[in-house]
């Protein structure tokens, strides 16, 4: 992979997250490691954590974390496999790059090769325009994963009106669906995109046991 990225022992802080305790970071941490191997690079930290996308940069401590090291000492890049690892609200996301890119610290997405800074060390605004775009389609899939859910509960509101013998979802099936969909949003999506099993199991450290469960919420 030819890095735009200056070469040279740049100082780097891995950046790892998984959204659920049924997933591990070595994928990500293995991913990262061999990419700073490959260009000459020092892991001079690692952040991680296991908690929800969704939440407020503040209260997520990998992020508070991230931000805190990087302000007080010498860091040239933070490296990531994707950008939902800042999380998957769009202006949190925006609000991290943009504080990174005013401490001069370059931000390296692996999955894109995209920098947030040219060489140069001025804010790339391709970078910016391709990671909105990217989170702004995350976004979307979430929100349609919602409405579909809320459509689907309804549904079955109305036909155990029709049919009282139906359980409530918080017994049973619904329960369980709604927690996989929740849980396992993003190998959803990469499920939705044809992407096979063990690649996703790749990405994600998600088992492929679990994978095949989950298929049928598609």
């Amino acid at each position: 992979m030819d890095l735009s990225i200056d070469r040279g022992m740049k100082k780097v802080v891995l950046l790892l997250r998984v959204s659920t305790n049924s997933q591990d970071y070595e994928y990500q941490r293995n991913t990262l490691t061999d990419i700073c191997k490959r260009n000459g690079w020092e892991v001079v930290h690692t952040v991680e954590n296991k908690v929800s996308g969704a939440k407020k940069s503040e209260e997520r401590e990998e992020i508070v974390e991230l931000l805190d090291y990087v302000k007080n000492n010498d860091v040239d890049i933070v490296v990531a496999t994707e950008v939902s690892r800042l999380g998957r609200d769009t202006l949190e996301a925006l609000k991290i790059i943009e504080i990174l890119n005013e401490n001069k610290v370059n931000l390296y997405f692996a999955n894109y090769g995209i920098e947030t800074l040219l060489p140069d060390g001025t804010v790339n605004p391709i970078a910016r325009l391709i990671l909105t775009i990217c989170l702004e389609i995350s976004a979307y899939e979430r929100n349609l994963i919602k409405y579909r859910m809320k459509a689907g509960y309804e549904d079955y509101l109305k036909r155990r009106k029709e049919n009282p013998e139906l359980r409530l979802g918080r017994q049973g099936y619904k329960k369980d669906e709604q927690s996989y969909r929740e849980d396992y949003a993003q190998e959803l999506s990469l499920l939705r995109k044809g992407i096979s099993l063990r690649n996703i199991q790749k990405l994600t450290g998600t088992s492929v046991g679990t994978l095949q469960k989950i298929k049928k919420y598609i």
